[in-house]
């Protein structure tokens, strides 16, 4: 796992797939999206390389089910005490009570999503005895107020986290950077991609300074302009 530091409070994690991202408010931490299974033990160990006790991680916010963003998250739970958070309608699927619905794909998806299963611990994983459950709008006590925005497309109970007094944005994967060239793209492997399409739209509305993807390298330079253009298609 890489740790990268994207602002003096925040760090991006990145993982061999996908990648999550640590906010300091004072001595607490908040870690959206926890990476794979076995990322647990690595994201507390980078947690105290920062200075902090693990168990200053107070929460975990999931912006959606798929494995690569929640294997690590009962692990981490489990050192730390953090709360874990995610939509209601994503919330099952965290806490294994049903198996989540595959995506729907295109064609040239399919040979990606192959690669990426192929990097991924094989079998089922630790789950979070207890979600938190959201339903957007809620406005977190992270970053001077961290709002939640329910953007379902790439699943139904995707969320993206922004932070208004900051301009930062995490995303989750209803955006991604591409591997290729970097440019601002939609998130691949969705359950509705129209539904995504429409959520980029959403997310260049609150004009942030920084977006910061599920996949690929933040923006930080015309992020508006960038999620407008990913709004093509």
């Amino acid at each position: 796992m890489d740790v990268i530091e994207l602002l003096p409070r925040l760090r991006l994690l990145r993982f061999p797939v996908g990648q999550a991202y640590l906010w300091r408010d004072g001595d607490e931490w908040t870690l959206v999206d926890a990476g794979p299974a076995g990322s647990g033990a690595l994201i507390a160990e980078a947690v105290t390389a920062l200075g902090s006790d693990p168990r200053a991680v107070r929460r975990i916010v999931l912006t959606h089910f798929h494995e690569d963003h929640v294997g690590g998250a009962a692990e981490l739970a489990a050192l730390s005490g953090a709360e874990v958070l995610a939509h209601r309608l994503d919330a099952p699927f965290v806490r294994g009570d049903a198996p989540g619905p595959e995506p729907v794909f295109e064609d040239w998806e399919r040979p990606l999503h192959e690669r990426a299963v192929r990097l991924l611990p094989a079998g089922d994983f630790a789950r979070p005895a207890e979600v938190t459950e959201l339903a957007g709008g809620e406005v977190l006590d992270v970053g001077g107020g961290a709002h939640v925005v329910h953007v379902p497309g790439h699943t139904h109970g995707s969320v993206a986290l922004h932070l208004p007094r900051y301009g930062v944005l995490f995303t989750g994967d209803t955006v991604a950077a591409s591997p290729v060239d970097g440019s601002v793209i939609p998130g691949v492997f969705n359950l509705d991609r129209d539904r995504v399409l429409a959520a980029c739209v959403r997310l260049a509305e609150l004009d942030p300074g920084m977006a910061c993807f599920g996949h690929g390298d933040p923006v930080t330079a015309h992020v508006s302009r960038a999620l407008r253009n990913a709004a093509r298609g």
